[in-house]
């Protein structure tokens, strides 16, 4: 389990029998909005037993007309890791898997089982398990826990990791636990603003201590009225 879920009282209102379908909906409809805002991401790993043993970048993210993602570096990224390496998956993770959006397109992949209620905040929330199906090679799924709000069934937390671990005889890609937390945009959808994960990976060579920590801000929503201005790239 990756959380204990802490059962409410009886006037709990319980989810519908459908609760993973509407969610589905919802993520698809919040995805829509999403690819019409614009928003910087910054990403930062640390290496914990290193000090100033780190990867920093942030880039300007933005979608066009067509919903096409597009993304500049600010500034050239910051790579002094001694043992760790950001790796392809890594950064798909960052894009992909972090975030979570667990639209209607994608959740046939996924098994999912209720796990009761639990508050994020002063809001009682339905805790939803989320579990691959099967993995086929090339993917990159999530398993771990979602936070739903009851009123219109928005994911609010998701408490995880990226799978599967990756084993070769010469390289291992190992990925940590992480928790995303959202918040209520002025339209009413709910966008992740924070992903932490501090986690220790249980490499071959030795266990490494590390934390992810990225940051979504400057949601602005992209229009005719939208100017677009990147800073130079230092």
């Amino acid at each position: 389990m990756l959380a204990v879920i802490v059962a409410l009282g009886a006037d709990a209102a319980d989810p519908p029998a459908d609760l993973a379908r509407r969610v589905a909906a919802r993520e698809s409809r919040s995805q829509e909005a999403r690819s019409r805002y614009l928003y910087r991401q910054s990403v930062k790993a640390e290496e914990l037993d290193r000090p100033g043993a780190y990867y920093s970048e942030t880039r300007e993210v933005i979608f066009s007309p067509t919903g096409e993602r597009s993304e500049r570096f600010l500034k050239h990224p910051e790579d002094r890791l001694q043992r760790l390496k950001l790796t392809e998956e890594d950064f798909a993770d960052i894009r992909n898997i972090q975030p979570l959006m667990l639209t209607s397109d994608v959740l046939h992949l996924y098994e999912t089982r209720y796990r009761g209620a639990e508050p994020v905040g002063d809001q009682d929330c339905w805790v939803l398990q989320v579990r691959p199906r099967q993995i086929l090679e090339g993917q990159r799924l999530f398993d771990g826990l979602i936070w739903i709000h009851p009123e219109d069934f928005s994911i609010v937390r998701a408490e995880g990791r990226a799978v599967p671990q990756i084993y070769s005889r010469k390289q291992e890609n190992l990925f940590p636990r992480f928790v995303t937390i959202r918040e209520r945009m002025k339209d009413g959808n709910w966008f992740p603003v924070k992903t932490v994960a501090e986690d220790t990976l249980p490499f071959r060579t030795g266990a490494l201590r590390m934390r992810l920590t990225i940051t979504y801000t400057g949601y602005r929503k992209f229009g005719a009225e939208s100017n677009v201005t990147f800073e130079p790239v230092r």
